[in-house]
């Protein structure tokens, strides 16, 4: 093979990372690349340091040994990793490397997001031809990636669906890029046809997965779980199921369930950062404090300069130290969070973190008198737009720690108030708050009754609607939307604006008045991501490209 075939499909100037834990076999194919007109050629040595370099630069070229002997962490994982974390941008090409044993576990794997894998032990001659084939791919897949980096995705999706149709290369993958475009687009029947249809010609899991997932994103959990359990009996090896299963346990307030769904996707990928904090946040929920410090200090010890680690396990872990009494292990989270402020552009939530972890440490060193007047200082930003559900399960963790400790703090049944009438807007956030506010039971009540109270008062404003009155409504709403800043009732204004329009005194005028409510107070109201990367749909395929711009935020929960 001469130099000018080489420079034919585009090596020469390509960047390359090679990730194998054998130094010899790392030389080797170092040497490869470079005989191939490669020059910048990094190497790895363990899946997690490849990970921080591909956080730091983008590579055009993954070469990546599956097996890591001595380590929880495999190439596949890796991969799977980065994708979830929307890490790894599609123009990049990842071969995985493979003895003979797991060569049928990759070859599945190439079916979805790996570029091609290849046998070890393989010649020059085999790794450029992969090499080849792999970049074949990228070019006949190029009007796919290019239209979906310009947000055109209904045109994404018909290169896709035509592709899929005429069984031309690379068929399958379009299918399920089509899918997962759909599942975006919010056209969750004709994603489920489409995973549907790639089952019939192949049931593999991740297109089974997809119908589980298209079910529940179009209001069928029922039939969700039932193909979620079938799947877990007959690939109980498949990690996604159980990302998903706990995404519907959280959704049908059945955080036990979630638990147990989440420790058997950190069974199957242990070194997975993104699960361990899931885990860990679900397990101090259901007051397995023990636990929760392990798999949270896990992560952090696994990921804490990684983009796919969440700060809030930070705040997690502290939590999860008070519990158990760990003044020394609160500092050293402290510590923590200082070292990730002095790397962050805007610590704002950060600085938050911190105050509030100092006040754990205080709590645990029973120093009272200060943990109270700490504590007013934290409550003076309950009503501040920047104040969010993330914030607001932190608060009221930490004054029902304080309302166990039967420290005098009447002012705090005001405080648990105003925050669940803000942030009750859902089933599954308010069994959120009521989880953070769990450890005094009152404070528990409370949140639960104040989403009741939300209940009532958007109900007794339809009924002025049903009456003839919808101008009433609006005021109305909008007058408790002063009091509690509750999102369900300014969606319910902005639904009942566009519904009754024509009917409605000053529509203009009122429309911008919720719509100024919206912008403002919709932010807050994200739900947390429980250790999973924003932007990122459970079980699903990433479709980001080099240019893409960061994930959007998770969405707005409101019933």
């Amino acid at each position: 093979m001469t130099r000018k075939k080489h420079r034919e499909i585009q090596l020469i100037d390509c960047t390359a990372l090679v990730v194998d834990g054998n130094s010899v076999s790392r030389g080797v194919i170092v040497q490869q690349l470079r005989d191939f007109g490669m020059t910048a050629v990094d190497t790895a040595s363990k899946p997690i340091e490849a990970r921080s370099k591909l956080e730091l630069k983008p590579y055009e070229i993954v070469l990546c040994e599956q097996s890591f002997p001595g380590t929880d962490y495999s190439g596949q994982e890796l991969l799977d990793d980065l994708r979830r974390g929307q890490i790894l941008p599609y123009s990049t090409v990842f071969v995985m490397l493979t003895a003979e044993a797991s060569y049928a576990q990759v070859a599945e794997a190439a079916e979805s997001a790996l570029d091609s894998y290849l046998l070890k032990p393989h010649t020059a001659t085999g790794l450029l031809e992969r090499l080849k084939h792999a970049h074949r791919r990228k070019i006949i897949l190029a009007d796919i990636f290019e239209a979906i980096e310009a947000g055109q995705f209904t045109e994404a999706i018909g290169h896709c669906v035509k592709r899929y149709q005429s069984r031309d290369h690379y068929w399958l993958y379009a299918g399920r890029v089509a899918a997962e475009l759909l599942m975006r687009e919010g056209k969750h029947d004709e994603a489920g046809e489409m995973y549907r249809s790639i089952t019939a010609q192949q049931p593999l899991p991740w297109a089974r997965l997809g119908v589980a997932r298209s079910q529940l994103e179009a209001g069928k959990p029922n039939d969700a779980l039932n193909g979620l359990e079938l799947l877990a009996k007959e690939q109980p090896a498949f990690a996604d199921t159980y990302d998903v299963l706990v995404r519907l346990h959280l959704d049908e307030s059945k955080p036990a369930l979630a638990m147990e769904a989440a420790r058997r996707a950190c069974d199957i990928t242990p070194a997975s950062i993104e699960r361990l904090q899931r885990y860990g946040m679900l397990a101090y929920y259901q007051g397995d404090f023990a636990e929760a410090a392990r798999a949270l200090d896990r992560a952090t010890l696994l990921g804490l300069t990684s983009k796919l680690y969440d700060a809030q396990c930070l705040m997690m872990l502290t939590f999860a130290r008070l519990q158990l009494k760990d003044a020394q292990g609160i500092k050293r989270c402290i510590d923590q969070i200082q070292k990730l402020m002095e790397r962050k552009d805007n610590p704002v939530r950060l600085v938050r973190f911190k105050a509030m972890a100092n006040t754990l440490l205080t709590l645990v060193n029973r120093q009272l008198a200060v943990v109270v007047e700490q504590v007013k200082e934290h409550a003076k930003e309950l009503k501040s737009p920047e104040f969010d559900v993330e914030a607001a399960c932190n608060f009221l963790t930490l004054i029902s720690e304080i309302g166990r400790a039967e420290l005098s703090l009447e002012v705090a049944n005001e405080w648990v108030n105003t925050i669940a009438l803000r942030f009750c807007t859902s089933n599954s956030l308010t069994d959120l708050l009521a989880n953070a506010a769990a450890r005094h039971p009152p404070y528990e009540a409370a949140v639960r009754a104040a989403y009741q109270r939300i209940g009532a008062i958007a109900q007794e404003a339809m009924a002025l609607t049903v009456a003839g009155q919808p101008t009433e409504t609006i005021k109305m709403l909008l007058a408790h939307c002063d009091t509690t800043l509750n999102l369900k009732l300014m969606e319910t204004a902005r639904l009942t604006l566009g519904r009754h329009r024509a009917r409605i005194q000053g529509a203009d005028a009122l429309e911008a008045d919720v719509q100024a409510r919206l912008t403002m107070f919709t932010p807050s109201c994200v739900a947390p991501p429980m250790g999973q990367s924003k932007g990122r749909s459970a079980g699903g395929l990433k479709l980001r490209t080099a240019k893409e711009a960061p994930p959007a935020k998770a969405s707005v929960q409101v019933d």
